[in-house]
């Protein structure tokens, strides 16, 4: 597919033998990055074409696969999904983050009024769509809002082990500044929120889904989540990241890997927000330039950035090892 064809489908897509479901309704636009994919790739397509909602359109590009995942995804947009796939050009190796971002821009130069992230080795169940736009329908088009649907961890063949544990802080700012809850796959977004986040650009070494998590909620848009589970989320030792299942071993985790890289990302996203202060609220500036002080002043200054309103993780445990860090500067 020519950059010539990708704009005629971005301003009217033809008409095409595809899923059995009506095209009716807002669009969503899905983004899928693949990379060495062809494993489970075939899954997650056909569950695309099983939507309720069938109004979507697919932007997909390739991170540099050695594997079969573009060829099946060509055929795939020559088959099932015909004229509804758009490809962007593969330029190197940009890695999730970027690649995801990519397509969000992408994205945004069509008509679509809802974004969904995609991981390539999900299967998504039949109403994952039909509910996400239920729930963003109900919020006003100008508020940024984020809507996330439970998942249901599986193994590689698509067997059931275990449950994801429930939040037990509601997700917001400026929790978000120090733990990401919502993973990408679960993600979507109206277009006031995606183009709150195209506007703000991410640092280095972040996730895109805690990015979009992050910038959203320091807006004080709608972040939310419904109570079913509308993933199969498969993991498997492929995995870039995967998922503990108990709120203890993400905290064994995150102490393996100590302070360093944790404080990294948290300066870096503290940094890359007070770089678009114009995009948030007086709330949030005065506490991003509270935390900003508290890095260049001394233990008082870490001391009085700690008694933010509700800067704390999912945990006590959780929020006294992020403390500790903290003070230790």
């Amino acid at each position: 597919m020519d950059l010539e064809y990708n704009a005629r489908c971005l301003s009217s897509p033809p008409e095409a033998p595809g899923p059995t479901h009506g095209r009716a309704g807002p669009c969503v636009a899905i983004l899928l990055s693949t990379f060495n994919g062809e494993r489970y790739l075939g899954e997650q397509l056909r569950s695309y074409v099983a939507q309720t909602h069938g109004n979507w359109r697919l932007y997909w590009r390739d991170d540099g696969s050695a594997d079969r995942g573009p060829d099946m995804m060509a055929a795939f947009g020559q088959d099932a999904g015909y004229g509804r796939c758009i490809r962007l050009p593969e330029d190197g190796n940009l890695r999730p983050t970027r690649s995801f971002f990519t397509l969000l821009s992408m994205a945004l130069l069509g008509d679509a009024s809802f974004f969904a992230f995609s991981d390539q080795d999900d299967v998504w169940l039949p109403d994952k769509l039909a509910h996400a736009v239920e729930a963003l329908n109900q919020v006003s088009s100008g508020r940024p809002a984020l809507y996330f649907c439970g998942r249901m961890p599986v193994d590689q063949s698509l067997r059931p082990i275990g449950r994801c544990p429930a939040l037990r802080r509601p997700p917001g700012f400026p929790a978000a500044l120090i733990q990401n809850v919502i993973p990408g796959c679960c993600m979507t977004l109206n277009r006031a929120a995606a183009e709150l986040i195209s506007a703000a650009g991410p640092p280095d070494g972040t996730w895109h889904d805690w990015w979009c998590y992050l910038v959203v909620s320091a807006q004080y848009g709608v972040v939310f989540g419904g109570d079913r589970s509308d993933i199969l989320y498969r993991q498997h030792g492929g995995n870039l990241v995967g998922e503990p299942l108990r709120f203890w071993r993400r905290g064994v985790a995150a102490m393996r890997r100590g302070r360093h890289p944790f404080l990294r990302i948290f300066w870096g996203h503290v940094g890359a927000l007070q770089a678009c202060t114009g995009l948030f609220p007086d709330r949030t500036r005065t506490m991003l330039a509270t935390i900003v002080e508290a890095a260049h002043g001394g233990l008082a200054a870490r001391v009085r950035a700690l008694f933010i309103p509700g800067l704390v993780r999912q945990t006590w445990m959780e929020t006294l090892v992020f403390r500790l860090w903290f003070l230790l500067g």
